[in-house]
């Protein structure tokens, strides 16, 4: 949740982690600060609340230098989000500082048996317990160095954290350490990064490696060393990302979040490219690395997720379903270990991430691994935790998304589901070599459809978003596979223009929705049609009749149809077209239009569309 930059090398090191932080800033954040030591091993902090800018308005006021540093955004827990909380944080010397992703849970004692000491404590948080720790140790061993008084400190700890310490007394040294947030280190030429997600050191290379749980790195001019917790050296996995810098920039675009919706015909086409062949209908899911004979023969599916991704986790149990006929059950994150679920070694795990360091998925994930159960995730980031600690992945080549609110990284999830459906329903033969040629070619012309939607002059969401500008409740209906991306439009809408939204299955809407109807309703309404598929029609007639409901009660209704669709235009106040698809490939299509509207709706609302009040891209912490 918070960001982490830190640096060692030969460049002036102020501008290196202020462009680190602001391409952080995606991840959520009410405060931010730095910390660098000068020629004369001097320490210098600088720290502010708010925005980025007001840090840089500090510096610009009192400069610093130096070539070695930390800095950080902070996204608060402990403590409110003031200048005095900002990280870093320090040990009553001055001399050492730390900045911290996670929480900390025995601070308190921490910090009270610190107190007894003579230790006196400047800000409300749990990090500044830590730079304590580590002054400690080193006044109860005075031979001890910065690395060994850190191993120490994190001895006493109980919690999560992604920390990072250095001192003014040890010139040129990083330490960083990692159980459950995120740390990515990055390898230059003679210079070397610490960060909490890998856009913040995709201008000055490629080369990184994530840092394990339990595992601690000391950064220098002269290169990294990765140990575990007891000292004992481990070789990182170096790996090499294809992200490229500009696809991290707003490459014209007012807003990421813009960029990111007109980037997803790129990003399903990535994530299909070389897994499907059109003349066959085979699907190729050679990265999962599990023999495809367990796939023939495990009994069910647990899918854990939270967010968007819980979302995209339902549509995956419509499509599993329905072409694999497998049963599968889906739930948050966040509930699943704390109800005991029923669990055998013959269910198959499923997790959905876009960062893969989400912590209560990767909790879930955990679980079901005690109850030897085989695991697949679902993610965006190649090496992260979850990709490591799963049996196998599939990747959704996505590219980096820096926009809080998520939308090309949902659209690429549910066609990976899509695909492991499919290969599934290939291995146990519940579809013929016909029907999967069938599904493929329809998967195939998926981007292209989105291309059109996309460039859709037909519909101007700037002047449709006028009519809901003042509105303070919206409500988002649909039936079948896209009741999950009504679920998911009302979580956009909520996100980012902070209107009230809810998602319902349009057959509920008896069963309590209809009371809220008024003239000052928005019901936003999915009703697409497959017209080769009798349930789908079916469907479609019941959401019409959903539609009437709404009406006679004076609502107003945006509705989403396939083109053509002349019934339910007439029957509604605003119609969003969307190619026509099978019924199975159509939420891909119908979330653009939820995704467009909110997020014009909160741009004629003013609010910060990137990065939404509250909010942070990257949940590392329960």
């Amino acid at each position: 949740m918070c960001g982490i930059v830190g640096y060692v090398g030969n460049q002036e090191v102020v501008p290196v982690i202020i462009e680190g932080l602001r391409r952080l800033e995606y991840r959520g954040y009410d405060s931010a600060g730095i910390a660098v030591v000068n020629r004369d091993h001097e320490m210098q902090i600088r720290r502010a609340s708010g925005k980025l800018r007001n840090l840089e308005d500090a510096i610009r006021k009192a400069p610093i230098q130096g070539d070695y540093g930390l800095g950080h955004t902070r996204w608060a827990t402990h403590g409110r989000p003031t200048e005095e909380n900002a990280h870093p944080h320090r040990d009553g010397s001055g001399r050492i500082v730390v900045v911290h992703n996670g929480i900390i849970e025995n601070y308190l004692e921490l910090k009270r048996e610190l107190q007894a000491r003579g230790h006196k404590f400047q800000s409300e948080t749990d990090t500044e317990v830590v730079a304590h720790l580590i002054q400690k140790h080193k006044e109860l061993d005075p031979g001890a160095d910065l690395e060994t008084a850190f191993r120490r400190a994190l001895s006493e700890v109980r919690g999560i954290y992604a920390l990072a310490a250095l001192s003014a007394d040890e010139p040129h040294k990083v330490v960083a350490a990692r159980l459950g947030p995120p740390i990515v280190i990055g390898l230059g030429e003679g210079e070397y990064f610490v960060a909490s997600d890998i856009p913040a050191i995709l201008p000055y290379t490629r080369e990184l490696f994530f840092l394990g749980d339990q595992e601690v790195a000391v950064l220098t001019p002269d290169g990294v060393r990765v140990t575990n917790l007891q000292g004992q050296e481990v070789k990182p996995h170096i790996q090499r990302v294809n992200w490229d810098p500009i696809q991290a920039e707003k490459g014209g675009f007012k807003h990421f979040m813009l960029k990111e919706i007109f980037e997803q015909p790129r990003a399903v086409r990535d994530t299909t490219q070389n897994r499907v062949s059109l003349d066959t209908g085979h699907v190729y899911l050679d990265e999962v690395n599990i023999p495809a004979a367990y796939f023939r023969s495990f009994s069910d599916i647990k899918i854990a997720a939270c967010g968007t991704a819980w979302h995209a986790a339902l549509v995956a149990k419509y499509l599993i379903e329905e072409l694999a006929r497998v049963p599968v059950e889906v739930d948050y994150a966040s509930e699943f270990r704390y109800r005991n679920p029923i669990l055998t070694p013959s269910t198959l795990m499923m997790v959905i991430s876009q960062s893969g360091e989400t912590a209560d998925t990767l909790a879930a994930l955990r679980e079901a691994k005690e109850k030897a159960c085989r695991s697949i995730a679902i993610c965006n980031v190649q090496g992260a935790m979850m990709t490591r600690e799963a049996d196998g992945t599939i990747y959704t080549h996505a590219g980096p998304e820096i926009g809080v609110a998520s939308t090309k990284a949902f659209t690429s999830q549910m066609v990976a589901a899509y695909l492991f459906a499919l290969y599934l329903a290939q291995e146990r033969k519940t579809l013929s070599e016909d029907q999967l040629q069938w599904h493929v070619r329809h998967l195939s012309e998926l981007p292209v459809k989105l291309e059109k939607l996309l460039n859709d002059s037909k519909t101007d969401y700037d002047e449709l978003s006028k009519h809901f500008v003042l509105s303070s409740d919206f409500l988002y209906l649909g039936r079948g596979i896209n009741f999950p991306i009504a679920l998911e439009g009302a979580l956009k809408l909520k996100e980012i223009s902070y209107i009230h939204a809810e998602g319902y299955a349009a057959g509920e809407m008896k069963h309590g929705p209809n009371a809220l109807i008024d003239s000052r309703l928005p019901v936003v309404v999915i009703n697409t049609l497959d017209p080769d598929d009798e349930k789908s029609r079916l469907r479609y007639e019941k959401t019409i009749s959903n539609i009437q409901e709404v009406k006679a009660r004076d609502g107003i209704v945006v509705a989403i149809v396939t083109e053509g669709d002349q019934d339910t235009r007439d029957a509604a106040s605003f119609t969003i077209e969307v190619p026509s698809s099978s019924e199975l490939l159509s939420p891909v299509l119908s979330v653009i239009p939820l995704q467009l509207l909110a997020y014009h709706v909160a741009v004629r609302r003013g609010c910060d569309v990137d990065q939404p009040r509250n909010l942070a891209k990257s949940v590392t912490v329960e």
